[in-house]
């Protein structure tokens, strides 16, 4: 069935009364005529109409004005759903799942269809004229869906080529913060989104992108790479401003003093902010000449100004060296005249090393006393035979290298060298006498002949049974005879022998 032109014969309170060729008239509920329609209606005006019953109870033709009218407007939604035409509509009311949409017939518009992203309040589109597409048409069942979305991404893809087409590397953009993450930022160019890096907004240190912008913000970008292969934008903020590091050697000229900002601290050292973009490192044995100092958070805290030294720039690396030891006397410069050579000095040890003593003095001055230059008569192997940590002890400065800075200290100096005076006439050649083993090495042991006075004996010296070794048969502390064999003034040495010494006492 189709509609068919009907003349009208007559308006009546209720009904129309149309003539469309049939034995009898037809008649139609006058509720199917707007106000307007029904007010101008009168005789003799031609209508489309449906008919809907040859014949009802009274004999008479049911006709439908409304019917003929959808019918009239499926087609015309019809003709224009195959040519993909945009629809004006009006959203009239919300469903379940989605919006009815007036489009000249009610219309389903899904909620997945109403936008790019999901929808959270769709009652503020009710009443809202809307642009759709149909995208589905049941005749039989009398259903249409429509959609906004095909819309939208149709539009962002035009958008997304133009924008595409016309970016150049270097030209400065207007853009909206799409995204957030840890690394950088998403930035919508016009339906192309651009990759922000976080080493790209500032040229100083950026802790969270978070704390620079937020979703929604519109900013100015400076295009840096576009590949149009991938699609890919990479994008500048900081590039916007000049870099501050192409004029630090002539506004921190090296040697000149410049407050900066703690921003951070490691175990080797301090980052100092001298300006946004601009950081320094304060290396843990440039903040004081007192060597004790272990850990950088012992002299400065993050958040603290403090005024420094601008020792080196590196503008290829973007490096700068800063000190804060240097803006104080350099304690150094002032010890030739505060130890001259043969001066006695006292103070703690601080460390034992395998070569020696280091002995703390004033501030920032420590003194070593090498291990040959601790006794004149002991064979030393280790320092803490000799002395433990925090002792306090004496020593004559030997030598002074003030460039190295190094400050050579003796111990034995204190007193006079034995091997001068009373050793040479104390023990000869031949001698026999008593002593006790210090030491056990792989190539003989050490006796102490006299107080401080050392002598070895040679393994050569001794009588070993097969399979015997030394430290089984002389342990540290056996007492035992032994006989002088060599007495050497320029080497400082007394040989000893445990063969024949019981025969020379």
């Amino acid at each position: 069935r189709i509609p068919v032109d009907g003349t009208v014969i007559a308006v009546l309170p209720t009904e129309v009364v149309v003539d469309i060729g049939y034995k009898s008239e037809g008649h139609i509920a006058k509720s199917e005529f707007s106000d307007e329609e029904a007010a101008s209606l009168k005789p003799g005006d031609r209508i489309s109409v449906y008919l809907e019953e040859r014949e009802d109870a009274m004999g008479n033709l049911v006709l439908s004005k409304e019917k003929a009218d959808r019918m009239k407007v499926w087609d015309s939604l019809e003709a224009l759903s195959e040519k993909g035409e945009v629809l004006e509509g009006k959203v009239i009311s919300r469903i379940k799942g989605g919006m009815t949409v007036d489009i000249g017939l009610k219309a389903f518009l899904p909620g997945s269809q109403i936008d790019l992203r999901p929808v959270r309040d769709m009652d503020r589109l009710v009443g809202q004229p809307i642009q759709v597409r149909i995208i589905k048409m049941n005749k039989k069942r009398g259903n249409i869906i429509v959609s906004r979305r095909v819309l939208l991404e149709e539009w962002r893809d035009r958008r997304k080529k133009l924008t595409m087409e016309s970016l150049k590397e270097g030209e400065v953009l207007e853009g909206i913060v799409k995204n957030i993450t840890d690394y950088g930022a998403f930035i919508d160019l016009g339906g192309v989104d651009g990759l922000l890096h976080i080493t790209d907004m500032s040229w100083g240190r950026v802790s969270s992108p978070q704390n620079l912008m937020a979703v929604g913000d519109k900013i100015n970008v400076m295009v840096l790479k576009h590949d149009k292969e991938t699609g890919r934008v990479s994008l500048g903020l900081k590039q916007l401003k000049s870099d501050p590091w192409s004029t630090v050697a002539s506004r921190y000229p090296e040697g000149s003093k410049v407050p900066a900002k703690v921003v951070s601290i490691t175990d080797y050292g301090a980052f100092l902010e001298i300006e946004p973009g601009v950081e320094g490192l304060m290396h843990i044995t440039e903040m004081s000449w007192n060597h004790e100092v272990k850990h950088p958070s012992k002299i400065m805290a993050v958040g603290d100004t403090v005024e420094a030294k601008v020792l080196k720039i590196d503008e290829k690396n973007r490096k700068i060296s800063l000190g804060l030891k240097q803006l104080g006397p350099n304690p150094w410069d002032l010890v030739e005249d505060r130890y001259p050579i043969g001066t006695i000095v006292s103070g703690k040890v601080k460390s034992l090393t395998d070569f020696g003593v280091f002995v703390g003095l004033d501030e920032g001055i420590d003194g070593l006393i090498h291990i040959s230059d601790l006794s004149w008569t002991r064979h030393v192997r280790h320092p803490s035979e000799m002395f433990k940590k925090g002792q306090k002890v004496e020593a004559i400065v030997l030598k002074i290298e003030k460039e190295r800075q190094r400050l050579s200290l003796g111990y034995k100096q204190m007193a006079s060298d034995p091997w001068e005076t009373d050793i040479p006439e104390r023990f000869q050649v031949g001698q026999s006498m008593k002593g006790k083993v210090t030491k056990v090495m792989d190539f003989g042991f050490f006796v102490e002949i006299a107080e401080g006075v050392e002598g070895l004996v040679h393994v050569s010296e001794v009588d070993l049974p097969n399979g015997e070794r030394l430290d089984q048969l002389f342990p540290v502390g056996t007492e035992l005879q032994v006989r002088i064999v060599k007495v050497d003034k320029g080497e400082r040495k007394i040989g000893l022998s445990v063969k024949g010494a019981d025969e020379g006492a």
